[in-house]
């Protein structure tokens, strides 16, 4: 199995020749819809903060089980909190993936306009006060929150140019989104467990963009459509992944990739990862953009609400439901 992702110099963004930064457009333009993954290195999250929310991570999850039970995501509808082993099952051919995860977001008090009224993953965070340094933790993810975020915008803006979509429509889907932190923790497979394991099933991202923060363990593997085979993420010190989802794949009409992915942590110490999911704003519409349609051509997704969107892909993998519309991208096994 080959490492045969794409790694990306994000520096000519911020300062470079308009020669250097076409060639970074159309790196990401191919990356995009050639496997729609990427790693990208020289970007703007300072690796002290790396390595500040790997270590705040694995200080929560080393707490025992019902410390981290008292912060279950199910206990309110904010989408934010402890997500317990098994709790998704993505290839839905084992009793769940093995993982656990601690939610983030946008920290909203309860008597924000967008929480009042309902939408998804909107409300006050859970900061858990019995870690370590409760300071600490709270201000590590918070700032990391913030700067990936950042980093996320600066490449909305670069795709935006490559399919057209103007500066007013970028404003609006960045403005309030949708956004979520997610902390992993993949304990290591047992040797003797089934060939069926997995730290996460076969899958592809809901939103937009998705970056991802993995540390030296490795185990995220990404499905090749030109050698059918799976390929190896090996992480490369500093940089992150970056990967289009499902809402890009509409977005485009198929003109960026949202691919399938998975991990397998048979390296026999615990994984840790921080994916950070960017789905846009809740009233955004989308649909498909005219300059991804060539002539004649229609488009294969109907329009939809970010917030619906998300809201019925949550449903589905969470709660076992069907999702109106969605494409079967392909079963690999």
């Amino acid at each position: 199995m080959s490492s045969a992702i794409p790694v990306i110099d994000f520096a000519p963004f911020y300062k470079g020749s308009s020669e250097d930064r076409q060639r970074l457009k159309d790196d990401i333009h191919h990356a995009c819809k050639d496997l729609g993954f990427f790693q990208l290195r020289n970007h703007t999250i300072p690796p002290e903060l790396q390595t500040g929310i790997l270590e705040q991570s694995k200080d929560f999850f080393r707490l025992p089980v019902e410390i981290k039970e008292q912060y279950d995501r199910d206990n309110d509808s904010f989408n934010r909190g402890y997500e317990r082993f098994r709790a998704q099952n993505f290839e839905k051919r084992t009793t769940g993936d093995l993982k656990e995860g601690f939610f983030l977001g946008r920290h909203l008090p309860r008597d924000d306009p967008d929480v009042q009224a309902g939408k998804f993953g909107q409300g006050p965070n859970k900061y858990p006060a019995e870690v370590t340094d409760p300071q600490l933790f709270r201000d590590t993810v918070d700032r990391y929150y913030g700067a990936v975020l950042s980093l996320t915008i600066d490449l909305m803006t670069v795709i935006a140019e490559l399919v057209g979509l103007d500066s007013d429509a970028l404003r609006r889907f960045c403005t309030k989104p949708i956004a979520t932190l997610r902390l992993l923790h993949y304990p290591p497979q047992a040797p003797d467990a089934s060939e069926l394991e997995r730290g996460i099933g076969a899958h592809s991202d809901f939103g937009a963009l998705t970056i991802l923060l993995q540390d030296s363990v490795g185990g995220l593997q990404v499905w090749s459509r030109t050698s059918n085979e799976w390929v190896d993420v090996v992480p490369v010190p500093g940089a992150v992944v970056v990967n289009t989802g499902n809402m890009m794949m509409r977005w485009t009409n198929d003109r960026y990739v949202s691919n399938l992915h998975r991990v397998i942590n048979t390296s026999g110490t615990a994984r840790y990862s921080v994916p950070f999911f960017f789905d846009g704003n809740a009233d955004f519409l989308v649909e498909c953009l005219g300059s991804c349609l060539e002539p004649g051509e229609l488009p294969k997704y109907g329009p939809i609400t970010v917030n619906d969107w998300m809201v019925g892909r949550y449903a589905d993998t969470f709660g076992g439901g069907e999702v109106e519309g969605e494409k079967d991208l392909v079963s690999l096994e």
